[in-house]
């Protein structure tokens, strides 16, 4: 049986090219529009540097720790505007600030609240305590002992306080800074391992440069009241830092990096100069704060450098050295470079 061919005289149909896309602008990278939250920490930005000299890597931190729903441990010598930093911070977000000043006599009760007898009513009413507020300075936390400190464990953690089996909870946002004096250890007490775990950051302030401490001079020489800090204006509301968390969630990071950060965290719980390693809950914090970190500088992609970026402001509380390592003069620094040294960095 023959086949019958085309005729190759027989006109053919003429063969469309396919269709060239128009020139257009590049694409841009799907995902959330992080441009809020990098317009939000310029404008914090610039507000508090309206006062504050320097300290460009603090803010940061600070703002990484404010949008992620964390809290601050910032740990540094006396006189370079720890408490300072954290009240303007406080001053430009529309919501309430309280200070606690932390005191060897101090009890929970003044920290939490406490039940007080109404005469009128004949009943006990709840008296709410300074820490029912959003923005709360915890100034040298060390200084009040272990059954004070205990009192902050639910509230931090859980944005709750239970009295008399009574649960309040505590309205958003709600970001404790705290700070402590590491040289001075007169009438001070050790802060447990569960309530520096508590803390999304450990902040280390080191002394200004030369030139930031000609600026904060020259600033200052007409200032002695410190008059420059009304001009601090509010630039966020609650509002705002819901919306800023909710972008930060959707900042997208992948698979290989989310391994960086397991290895990472599994390092510090295997390593033969580490006493005590990391918790789940520092690697959490490694992945929440390399999202927020990413955001802030207008990418809604997480790479390598945000983790590296985050690793010892995250875990240079949550990790002890061993004693020989310690008598040995190692810090927590060094040794967390050492384990960064030691990861493959995912390409």
């Amino acid at each position: 049986m023959s086949s019958i061919e085309n005729d190759p005289l027989e006109p053919q149909e003429e063969q469309q090219p396919e269709p060239q896309p128009l020139e257009t602008e590049p694409v841009k990278p799907q995902g959330i529009d992080v441009g809020p939250v990098q317009e939000h920490a310029e404008k914090v930005r610039s507000q508090i540097a309206k006062v504050i000299v320097g300290q460009g890597e603090m803010l940061e931190q600070l703002l990484v720790a404010l949008f992620t729903g964390g809290h601050v441990l910032l740990e540094g010598v006396p006189g370079i505007a720890k408490t300072l930093t954290a009240k303007l911070l406080a001053q430009t977000i529309n919501s309430g600030f309280g200070r606690i000043q932390f005191t060897p006599d101090l009890m929970p009760a003044d920290v939490v609240g406490t039940p007080v007898f109404n005469m009128k009513s004949s009943d006990f009413m709840f008296k709410p305590g300074p820490i029912f507020s959003n923005i709360i300075l915890i100034d040298e936390i060390n200084r009040a002992p272990a059954k004070t400190q205990a009192a902050l464990f639910e509230v931090m953690e859980e944005r709750q306080v239970t009295v008399d089996g009574t649960t309040y909870p505590m309205e958003a946002p709600f970001f404790v800074i705290a700070t402590q004096n590491p040289i001075e250890q007169e009438g001070t007490y050790k802060l447990p391992e569960a309530q520096l775990d508590r803390f999304i950051f450990k902040i280390i302030i080191d002394y200004p440069t030369l030139d930031d401490e000609r600026e904060i001079l020259r600033r200052f020489r007409s200032d002695f009241s410190g008059a420059l800090r009304q001009n601090v204006e509010a630039v966020l509301s609650p509002a705002d830092i819901a919306d800023v968390q909710s972008r930060i969630e959707q900042v997208y990071i992948r698979e290989e990096l989310l391994d960086y950060i397991a290895a990472i965290v599994h390092n510090t719980r295997n390593n033969g100069d580490i006493f005590l390693g990391a918790s789940p809950r520092a690697s959490l914090t490694l992945m929440k704060t390399a999202k927020a970190v990413a955001a802030i500088n207008g990418r809604n992609f997480v790479t390598p450098d945000d983790i590296r970026y985050v690793v010892f402001p995250a875990l240079n509380h949550r990790i002890i050295l061993t004693p020989e390592r310690e008598m040995e003069g190692y810090t927590t620094r060094e040794m967390l470079d050492e384990i960064l040294k030691k990861i493959d960095v995912p390409r």
